[in-house]
């Protein structure tokens, strides 16, 4: 099953039986390159939070306080995500004001469909990169500090993924695809209105 252009489909994380992440996107494409999703500026988002204010970027989900997903409006950027099918990552492209602004790498687990969107499970380790192709490593403490955790990952599995996360990081330094001038120009349908929750999707 693969979704239509236009489709609004929500992106998902899942940490356990936590659902961490879920925002609503619109499908630019769906074929074997992957799957293309837009998410503008303004429109919704959720994320866990628990009753301290607490994020995942704080604390592992099982030592939070009576968590909940709560519902944000996305700020700072528009974004571009590339989904690869049976992909360990996603490649996103951030505009800014309507310009591209540089590469986000999300080291991820390959995403599986549902009906409604898909889910998969961030890996932590992150990788930014700016439009001359300047890459930094993101959330390295974070990634180093939860590694054995057994919500996450054991040692051998964070070398794979630090790993492919080097294979990137060739890629971004030699300029090849998705790192080259691959969506840099994207301009999305001026008539997409801004992506928003169904009623009773934050449920599932």
């Amino acid at each position: 099953m693969r979704f239509e252009t236009g489709q609004i489909v929500v992106r998902r994380y899942r940490r356990g039986p936590w659902r961490t992440w879920a925002q609503p996107m619109r499908v630019v494409r769906d074929d074997d390159a992957g799957l293309l999703l837009w998410a503008p500026e303004g429109g919704e988002f959720a994320r866990l939070i628990d009753v301290d204010g607490r994020t995942t970027h704080d604390v592992s989900p099982d030592l939070m306080h009576d968590p909940k997903l709560k519902l944000h409006t996305w700020r700072g950027n528009d974004v571009l995500i590339l989904m690869p099918p049976d992909a360990g990552y996603s490649v996103w492209w951030f505009f800014t004001g309507g310009e591209f602004s540089g590469w986000y790498v999300n080291l991820e687990k390959p995403y599986v469909r549902q009906d409604d969107g898909v889910e998969t499970t961030d890996l932590v380790l992150d990788v930014v990169a700016t439009p001359d192709r300047q890459w930094e490593w993101k959330d390295t403490d974070e990634f180093a500090e939860l590694t054995g955790h057994p919500l996450y990952f054991d040692a051998a599995t964070a070398a794979q993924i630090r790993a492919e996360a080097e294979r990137l990081t060739k890629l971004i330094d030699t300029g090849e695809f998705p790192f080259d001038d691959t969506h840099t120009g994207f301009r999305p349908d001026p008539g997409w209105p801004l992506p928003r929750f169904a009623p009773g999707a934050l449920d599932r």
